[in-house]
């Protein structure tokens, strides 16, 4: 994958030379001025320019697992420009992370689910009182259902059947309901094992939250980053559980970032009269055609995902990871790097780096740029 470098261009100022030439509008009685000789390059005067100081530093933060695979590349790709810094990223999700990073355990956080309007009017340990929340969308990917049915890689399936294979209503593949969406594949007389996260997800929430919106007969549940208790199934901790335990399990069937599902059987979602697989295009469609929450700071910028969409190609089961920082740091050294790294982060090259290594879609258009402008401001 090609990457560009992120090195900081210096300033170079070359030495002048400078010849005067004869004076060719003298008058006939005038006689021209000496020429000076030219004056070498290693005689010139040269001028002194401040270069900007390399950065240095580390930043630890963590949160939304479901980044995982774009913040490899991002951190990569920043340490590789700037040799002094170490970006350490836990991927401890979105839940973990946003505590983390309101006690100031974390100088910023990923996360799956935005701070709530009341929370992100608070303060945080790591800012300066008083200040705004900085958050951004910085990842935006559709979320996967994956399955286990050995040579099956692909099903059609609605929300309704969705919800009924998660909820325990659906047992076995072979069910009408999944048969009657899928006339030419034979289904396997196979137990269903759903899998979900048992730790706090942002992930779960952007699932469940499709479901209660799509098909809320079948999905009567809560919208929350815990998973329905209610509800059995196998339950394992972040994104990469979720992976081994659909890979390892014949019949299983999981919810996941789409980066980290490529190996397994997915599902194509109903959308209006179709079935759309999820691809980065879908996914940018679904939240370009979804409006931005109101009622917070400039700098919180938050989308309402419209999960009823039925804009042809779009893939509303979606999830917009978020990055939350200080708009200004304690301390400012923190502000600096921050500032430097969610620049690359959010920048088009950072984003196509994120494509390239998790699937994700890069921000465009006027989100892009409203996005930088909230980064660059950081202190």
């Amino acid at each position: 994958m090609n990457r560009k470098s992120l090195k900081a261009a210096r300033l170079l100022v070359l030495p002048t030379v400078v010849m005067l030439g004869a004076l060719s509008a003298c008058a006939t009685n005038e006689t021209p001025p000496p020429v000076a000789p030219p004056t070498s390059a290693s005689q010139a005067p040269t001028q002194t320019v401040d270069t900007p100081p390399a950065l240095s530093g580390t930043l630890n933060a963590g949160g939304a697992s479901s980044m995982t695979a774009a913040q490899e590349a991002w951190r990569a790709d920043f340490q590789n420009a700037n040799s002094g810094v170490t970006i350490n990223y836990d991927p401890t999700g979105s839940g973990t992370g946003r505590t983390n990073f309101s006690e100031g355990g974390y100088v910023f956080a990923g996360t799956d689910a935005a701070f709530s309007v009341e929370d992100a009017s608070g303060d945080f340990a790591g800012c300066v009182a008083g200040t705004s929340l900085v958050e951004i969308p910085a990842y935006i990917s559709p979320i996967a259902v994956a399955f286990n049915l050995g040579e099956i890689k692909a099903l059609n399936l609605d929300a309704a059947t969705i919800s009924e294979l998660f909820a325990g209503v659906i047992t076995n593949w072979n069910d009408p309901k999944i048969a009657a969406q899928n006339p030419d594949v034979t289904l396997p007389d196979q137990k269903v094992t759903p899998v979900h996260r048992a730790d706090k997800s942002g992930t779960t929430q952007n699932f469940t939250d499709y479901l209660s919106k799509v098909a809320p007969a079948a999905w009567p549940y809560e919208v929350e980053e815990t998973w329905p208790e209610a509800l059995k199934g196998e339950a394992v901790e972040k994104t990469q559980g979720v992976r081994e335990a659909v890979s390892s399990t014949l019949g299983a069937v999981g919810y996941l970032d789409a980066s980290q599902a490529k190996e397994l059987g997915q599902v194509a979602i109903k959308v209006g009269d179709d079935y759309v697989a999820y691809s980065p295009q879908a996914a940018a469609l679904a939240v370009e055609k979804s409006p931005a929450a109101t009622g917070r700071a400039a700098t919180d910028i938050v989308i309402n995902l419209d999960r009823t969409l039925a804009e042809p190609g779009a893939y509303p089961m979606v999830l917009i990871s978020y990055l939350a920082a200080c708009s200004q740091y304690s301390n400012s050294a923190d502000g600096a790097l921050v500032n430097a790294y969610l620049s690359y982060v959010v920048s088009p090259e950072g984003q196509n780096a994120a494509a390239a290594n998790a699937g994700s879609a890069p921000l465009s258009g006027s989100l892009a740029t409203q996005v930088a402008q909230v980064v660059s401001a950081i202190k």
